[in-house]
């Protein structure tokens, strides 16, 4: 998600010791974590309300599955996976066979 390296965290941490000052940055640090975890206990809950609305058929209801391109990917490859089956059980022409030729459709 964010494409931070070990340097980038070390000039942020760095310049968050020069502007708070290493006496606030530990107090500033626990509440951060303590922001970041009730953000994902409220996403949890929020998950968990999501699958009792929908009923038991939707228990195993992902939050990811409900991402746009995750649907179109997931139905892009039932599609293709049909076509490749359709192709797979369509008849290939033996050795000097001919074609079929429709002198209509040229």
């Amino acid at each position: 998600m964010f494409d931070v390296g070990l340097l980038e965290l070390a000039v942020i941490a760095l310049v968050a010791v020069v502007v708070l000052g290493p006496d606030k940055l530990p107090d500033l640090a626990r509440q951060a974590a303590q922001l970041l975890h009730r953000a994902r206990g409220m996403a949890h809950n929020a998950r968990d309300e999501l699958r009792n609305e929908l009923g038991p058929e939707y228990a195993d209801l992902q939050l990811r599955d409900l991402d746009p391109r995750a649907i179109v990917r997931k139905h892009i490859s039932e599609a293709m996976a049909e076509v490749d089956r359709e192709r797979a059980t369509k008849p290939t022409l033996a050795e000097g066979q001919v074609p079929p030729y429709d002198v209509e459709a040229t």
